[in-house]
């Protein structure tokens, strides 16, 4: 009788020797493809810009970068990013807290209109903005008589931001709030925090790395943005005029190294930012860690 129940028990043992059956290959042809595709995908078009640009002179690149009409793009399309992704990081962080904290009617409904920027064409969303903004528009009509227009000028550089860049803080945070454990507020309640103490010391500290990271993403698709901004800002040189329209404006006069030198300080200044913005979420991260 113990003979007989040998095999059945080292049938288990057999079993549990073999190698299990992974669904993707190991890890350097994942890690090789990986880096295949990001060198085809991403650093190859980089630096092909960057090879473009040194084809001019230290002169000829600085004179491309530094008139004062470009110089005047850099100030509209970083500050109008940077104000536009201000305001969706307060008002995202706002709507995402309704949308997981509370339950009312037609909530699917609201769900799905923040992500209509994602579906929705950025031509199609420069034209709706200005048919409804202009001074004969639904709205704009009944502003531009009390001094307040919003069209064709950098208000609608900023609102054309606000719009596309929204549904990037919303879909960061929300879920991070959906996971955040109810009874630390209760508990922090219990201790007799206010809601503001509950919402700094508990909640903020939790959802700041997926804010800074909402803000980092709506910023980055704010300093790129082109079709939805061109119909609303008027394009006036020095006034509203953004740098991606003035790097289309010298590829349609052939001036393809000009348009890279632009480019190439574009990409500077956008990874410089978004590389303080990675600091202080890494920062945040070790200070939510250590306070833990």
């Amino acid at each position: 009788m113990t003979t007989a129940t040998l095999p059945s028990a080292a049938a288990p043992l057999t079993g549990a020797r073999r190698p299990a059956r992974r669904v993707l290959p190991g890890f350097n042809i994942t890690l090789g493809f990986t880096l295949f595709y990001l060198c085809l995908i991403v650093l190859i078009p980089l630096s092909a810009l960057v090879l473009k640009t040194f084809t001019l002179t230290w002169p000829e690149f600085w004179e491309a970068v530094s008139s004062p009409r470009v110089v005047a793009s850099y100030r509209l399309t970083f500050g109008a990013s940077l104000i536009a992704a201000s305001v969706n990081a307060v008002f995202g962080l706002l709507v995402a807290w309704v949308l997981v904290r509370y339950t009312f009617p037609g909530k699917k409904i609201v769900d799905a209109l923040v992500d209509l920027p994602f579906a929705l064409p950025t031509a199609v969303a420069g034209i709706s903005l200005t048919a409804l903004l202009a001074g004969n528009g639904w709205i704009g009509q009944y502003l531009e008589p009390m001094g307040i227009q919003l069209a064709f000028n950098r208000n609608g550089v900023v609102i054309a931001l606000i719009f596309i860049g929204l549904p990037f803080v919303v879909r960061t945070v929300q879920p991070v709030l959906e996971d955040t454990e109810k009874e630390l507020e209760e508990a922090a309640t219990c201790l007799g925090a206010t809601r503001w103490q509950t919402f700094s010391r508990v909640i903020f500290p939790a959802i700041a790395p997926a804010l800074l990271t909402g803000f980092a993403m709506a910023f980055a698709r704010a300093v790129g943005e082109y079709g939805s901004v061109i119909f609303i800002a008027g394009n006036m040189p020095m006034i509203s005029e953004i740098t991606p329209l003035i790097i289309i404006s010298k590829l349609e006069q052939y001036d393809y190294a000009g348009a890279t030198a632009v480019a190439t300080v574009m990409l500077v200044v956008s990874f410089i930012l978004l590389l303080i913005i990675n600091g202080l979420q890494a920062w945040q991260r070790k200070r939510s860690g250590g306070a833990s």
